[in-house]
């Protein structure tokens, strides 16, 4: 049996700000903060000890990582992080409020880009991408400028060996965001592109799923039942 944890990061600036946010570098909210370190309380509660921890290159997901370990006792655990977790790059939605998005496309049309699998929104602008692309942290990275659901899903996959490594040395925990977590998941359950399109990840739930030897998820539950979002049957 091996266990993992999946997170998604406290609430951040914009999402209080209803903005897209994809690979913009927000902090989080002090709401935010208290909702990681309540999640580090479960956690504890649970009596959940990690071998190893991941996370992305985006300060909202490292801090909430730092938040839950030091909430749960283990500051100590080992962190390692990775550009493949950040959130989905939105492109040219990026800092954009939603409703004003939706004026500007149509709301059917932001439904699609954000719930479909293979829909990408319109490219960030050059400027904006050659920017992003010079920030340090993504030295030797290709840096996207607009993803799908689906390419989330792509640039995970040279990850999991690495995941799959951890796992083998004991309980993982995982602090990432919105649609990379969508697309880790929807690798572990093998979902169809439709089951994908409905499945949520509410801010800063602790998701502990188990799964055997050879990689299948055998259970999956949401340690905060009054906050859980709808699950796919592991």
């Amino acid at each position: 049996m091996r266990s993992l944890v999946l997170l998604r990061h406290g609430q951040s600036q914009w999402n209080a700000a209803n903005r897209f946010t994809g690979w913009a570098d927000v902090n989080l909210t002090p709401a935010g903060e208290a909702q990681a370190e309540a999640a580090g309380r479960l956690l504890r509660a649970q009596g959940l000890e990690f071998k190893t921890a991941f996370t992305s290159v985006l300060t909202r997901a490292i801090r909430t990582l730092r938040i839950v370990l030091q909430a749960s006792g283990q500051a100590f655990v080992p962190e390692h992080k990775t550009w493949r977790l950040n959130e989905r790059h939105y492109g040219a939605l990026t800092g954009l409020e939603k409703d004003e998005a939706a004026e500007r496309f149509g709301a059917e049309q932001i439904a699609r880009w954000r719930r479909g699998y293979s829909d990408r929104p319109p490219p960030m602008g050059e400027a904006e991408h050659q920017a992003l692309a010079q920030d340090r942290r993504y030295r030797g990275v290709p840096v996207p400028h607009t993803e799908s659901l689906e390419d989330v899903q792509a640039r995970l996959k040279p990850w999991r060996a690495q995941l799959d490594s951890a796992l083998s040395a004991g309980p993982v925990l995982v602090v990432a965001h919105g649609n990379s977590l969508r697309a880790l998941l929807s690798d572990l359950l093998r979902l169809q592109p439709e089951e994908v399109r409905r499945l949520e990840i509410p801010l800063a739930n602790p998701l502990v799923a188990e799964l055997d030897d050879a990689g299948q998820t055998i259970a999956l539950a949401y340690l905060d039942a009054s906050r859980a979002a709808a699950l796919p049957r592991a």
